[in-house]
């Protein structure tokens, strides 16, 4: 074995394995399965144009070469971005350790009761600082979460309101990468986004909405209770765009009188990474519980009465709303999330008051210093940000004089300089800014005096106390905090107990080498809005990574801003949209969506000003194209678009796609192709060789950015050469061209630091390995397949009788004895297995796909307890247990239940927890028994209890 090739770490190259899959499938060689699973009409002619593979070792040295390029600046930049101090306890625990970062989304609550309860932690952070009562576990960016407020805000119109009111006043604190998202969303909502002087603007009844951002964005510090008063008085709805840290001073959004506040939590202790990953935060009143975008973590009880946790409300969810949906979310941000609560917990509230306090004293420091030097500093009140007057030539010298000496102030606003303070700002660090002022001015240098004393008036600060909870104030010592993540962590299944075979989700290894330089000062310390000489490293693996995506999916262009797989439909459809516009064709909004996709398809088209027409699939899962064709020629003069998943969501190559989408360009409309299954075309086939204008990819699947308990996520488009001018801006670092549209999100790269991961697993397989990882992953999902139809009807395949990547298992057919597919997701558990995929595509089956990373051995043993709970079914089936009160029924059975002195089941206790002989080699315990959904939803519960509670 060639230790240096990644590949053969990546895959399982065993030979003799290999050939026994082959021939279980029945196929002479890989060339044969591929040649029968892949319609030869779509094969590409040429190999991928990919960098020579390197070995883990020459990409560690290469990733830290381009770590040095970035700029070791002081940054005083602030605009929603501060540079922070990540304790070492929660960046070794929690960041840089796979039970935290491998596993999925929370669905199966039973077994991730760990990062459940660090989410309630978060929800409980920001519903204190906030003081709204309800807030979800995370979204994606502050800017999409100002956008999702307002999209919230215009479905809660009044029954007056909607017949008229379409404006949406934005105040001129809010920051300039806010308004842009914000413009990018009202286009496809029909919203008029009208910027002004939040105190003296003139409304009407054409307004909805509100936003106000606190402090403002070159840090004034104001109370808007009265102005949130006079909203009030005219029936509009207001957001307040805030910095939790700050909050930890000021008063509430909800004591102001707010409906809602939004932000991100990245002061908590995340790298800023050069724009993300962080959690955003969404925060508002109980009457939005309905509506609030993205998940919520609630509190309810199992089936024994125990207290459990699971994800509240989800009939609210894009899945199951579709069209009806107000927001496309659906990955959030739960590893940041769980960063932040869980620096919240360590420092505590007194911890987090000394951090807002000496933030906010090192400000008053400088601002003294800098009025004393004679410069024209604003007398406003302040939390963190220093604010004074400066010509527009003057400025430009400044600027160059603080570069020479590697400082970064803000020089956004006209007429402004402001520096924003943060919690790495030491003495030292304000002593050298303030002999660079005092240089400037060619005055004498002073050392700073820093005093004890808050300039925000008492009326803004805070009076409530914070953080009373336990989890709050029981975690102060490293050993405390070690000891509690890990008795989070253990609660919950990832990658490193077993496979995950999610359909859909691409649950594939995340390699160390391709994490490790995430955790790296020279990757996370990089303002988004520096100057991009200042991100040397970042921009040659931004370019790289442009390139190498458009090669393989077949396009000329490619944008990594979208922060997530939904925003990357969504930017995709908007750069459609534009595409029409500027043709003169803007009326152009009709969709096609068959009706096997996604659910974040339609509801994406709806938040893209589209309306979306689903077309119906054949029995065999194909798109019928005889109803594609009539519709699509009924809205031949409105067709926009349409949204086709491919290999299709059913899990197999449709041969007809080159003729679907010739019948869509025959009719005006462009191709959007989700990238969801892309794992089974890459190296053999791509969407600009099967025709599409445009794609998105999930970074998080494919490229194997791990999913972190549901997100970070990373979406980019892809697109053909007459789209790339479009493709998204930013009005801070100025990206594309005069046509691009606005931000679709707050950084002009997304979520650029875990960008290092697709790099580096790109560039560790090469061409030859990305095509091998494609190759085994139909291998392996051919092999399941094979193995399971023995047992159980597979409902899709191809006239070969091939699927792509994953399959779709029927259970319906037990339907009539009791039994739900839910009842063998929750007997998996007992296994030690994740469930596959539940009801989705089709209501009562499992959409399994075993990625290419596992070996026959571990997709043997997940066949296996398949298998063995067909035995179980059987038993019910036969007579020989009870049905309502069975293993599978019961299941999963938690450690308690197990060895309790009282055991009342018609079965064996070793029967309920060891099931198969090898299930004790390496037994994963489920820590409540079966969560009782509707009790959560009717006591809806989003904090942690306070600490009266435990007296």
């Amino acid at each position: 074995m060639n230790t240096q090739q990644f590949v053969s770490r990546h895959i399982s190259m065993n030979e003799d394995d290999k050939k026994a899959m082959l021939d279980r499938i029945g196929v002479s060689g890989i060339d044969e399965l591929i040649s029968q699973t892949i319609p030869a009409s779509i094969r590409a002619e040429k190999e991928l144009n990919i960098s020579e593979p390197l070995s883990e070792y020459e990409l560690i040295r290469q990733s830290t070469a381009l770590a040095a390029k970035n700029a070791d600046y002081t940054n005083y930049i602030g605009f929603g971005y501060h540079n922070t101090l990540l304790p070492a306890a929660i960046k070794r625990n929690i960041l840089e350790n796979p039970s935290w970062y491998t596993a999925y989304t929370p669905y199966q609550a039973e077994i991730a009761q760990g990062r459940l309860e660090a989410l309630l932690n978060y929800q409980t952070v920001i519903s204190n600082l906030t003081g709204f009562p309800l807030s979800n576990a995370s979204l994606l960016d502050e800017s999409t979460a100002a956008a999702e407020a307002m999209s919230m805000f215009f479905s809660n119109r009044t029954k007056e309101q909607k017949k008229s009111a379409a404006k949406f006043f934005v105040s001129d604190l809010v920051l300039p990468q806010t308004v842009a998202v914000l413009r990018t969303k009202a286009e496809g909502l029909g919203i008029e986004i009208v910027e002004g002087n939040h105190k003296n603007h003139q409304f009407s009844n054409q307004y909805f909405g509100v936003l106000l951002q606190y402090p403002g964005k070159n840090g004034i510090v104001l109370d808007y209770t009265e102005d949130i008063k006079s909203y009030k008085e005219l029936d509009l709805q207001v957001a307040v765009a805030c910095d939790p840290m700050a909050l930890v001073k000021l008063k509430s959004p909800a004591d102001m009188g707010a409906d809602c506040a939004v932000g991100t939590s990245q002061r908590f202790g995340i790298p800023m990474g050069y724009g993300g990953p962080h959690a955003a935060f969404f925060a508002c009143k109980e009457e939005y519980k309905r509506d609030i975008p993205g998940r919520i973590i609630g509190v309810s009880v199992d089936a024994y009465g125990k207290r459990a946790l699971r994800m509240a409300l989800q009939t609210r969810e894009q899945h199951i709303k579709r069209e009806r949906a107000t927001s496309n979310i659906c990955t959030a941000q739960v590893l940041l999330a769980v960063m932040a609560g869980m620096y919240c917990v360590y420092h505590g509230p007194k911890g987090l008051n000394y951090i807002a306090d000496q933030i906010h004293f090192k400000a008053n420091a400088l601002s003294d210093a800098l009025s004393v030097l004679g410069y024209d500093v604003v007398e406003e009140p302040h939390f963190d940000t220093v604010k004074m007057r400066i010509h527009e030539d003057e400025k430009g010298n400044l600027m160059r004089l603080m570069r020479d000496r590697k400082i970064n102030l803000n020089y956004f606003s006209e007429g402004i300089v402001s520096i924003s303070v943060n919690e790495s700002t030491t003495i030292e660090k304000l002593n050298c800014l303030v002999e660079a002022f005092a240089n400037f001015k060619q005055k004498q240098a002073f050392k700073l005096e820093i005093k004890e004393n808050h300039s925000i008036p008492a009326d803004l600060l805070r009076k409530d106390a914070i953080l009373t909870e336990e989890v709050f104030n029981s975690y102060h010592t490293e050993t405390e905090l070690m000891r509690y993540i890990k008795r989070l962590e253990r609660k919950d299944l990832s990658l490193t107990h077993s496979m995950i075979a999610l359909g859909s989700c691409t649950m594939k290894l995340n390699a160390a080498a391709q994490m490790l330089p995430i955790s790296w000062s020279g990757w996370g310390s990089v303002h988004p809005f520096v100057p991009t000489e200042q991100a040397g490293g970042y921009q040659e693996i931004i370019k790289e990574l442009e390139q190498d995506l458009a090669e393989i999916t077949g396009f000329a262009g490619t944008s990594l801003q979208p922060n997530s797989g939904a925003q990357g439909e969504y930017a995709g459809l908007m750069v459609i949209r534009e595409y029409h516009k500027a043709n003169g064709e803007g009326h152009r909004n009709i969709v096609l969506i068959p009706q096997s996709a996604h659910g974040t398809n339609p509801a994406s088209a709806v938040l893209a000003g589209m309306k979306v027409v689903v077309c119906k699939n054949l029995e065999n899962g194909e798109i019928d194209p005889e109803d594609w064709k009539a519709k699509a020629e009924q809205h031949k003069d409105n067709l926009s678009a349409a949204m086709i998943t491919y290999p299709s969501t059913y899990g197999f190559f449709d041969a007809n796609i080159k003729e679907i989408i010739k019948i869509v360009h025959d009719n005006g409309g462009q191709v959007y192709m989700d990238g969801a299954n892309m794992n089974a075309q890459v190296g053999f086939t791509s969407p600009g060789l099967i025709g599409a204008d445009v794609c998105h990819l999930n970074l998080h699947k494919t490229f194997a950015i791990p999913h972190g308990g549901g997100g970070p996520g990373v979406g980019p488009i892809c697109v053909a050469s007459h789209l790339v001018k479009f493709l998204p801006s930013n009005p801070n670092i100025k990206i594309g061209t005069p046509e691009s549209i606005d931000a679709i999100s707050a950084a002009p790269y997304g979520s650029a630091l875990v960008l290092n991961i697709s790099y580096a697993y790109i560039k560790m397989l090469g061409a030859s390995g990305l095509k091998k990882s494609t190759e085994h992953a139909i291998l392996n999902a051919n092999y399941l397949k094979e193995v399971l139809a023995e047992h159980f009807p597979i409902l899709y395949s191809n006239e070969n009788g091939r699927v792509a990547h994953e399959c779709i298992v029927d259970f319906r057919q037990f339907k009539s004895l009791g039994i739900e597919v839910a009842d063998v997701a929750k007997r998996l558990m007992d296994y030690g297995f994740h469930a596959p995929t539940v009801s989705f595509p089709v209501a009562g089956t499992l959409m399994i796909e075993p990625t290419e990373s596992e070996s026959k051995a571990e997709i043997d043993r997940f066949a296996e307890a398949l298998i063995s709970i067909k035995k179980e079914i059987d038993e019910v089936a036969n007579g020989e247990a009870d049905p309502a009160n069975n293993v599978l029924k019961n299941a999963p059975h938690t450690e308690q239940v197990v060895i309790s002195d009282s055991w009342d089941k018609p079965y064996s206790r070793e029967k309920a927890a060891y099931p198969l002989e090898w299930v004790r080699e390496n037994k994963f315990f489920a820590s409540v028994s079966r969560v009782d959904e509707a009790y959560g939803d009717r006591n809806l519960v989003c904090t942690c209890e306070p600490i009266e509670a435990y007296m």
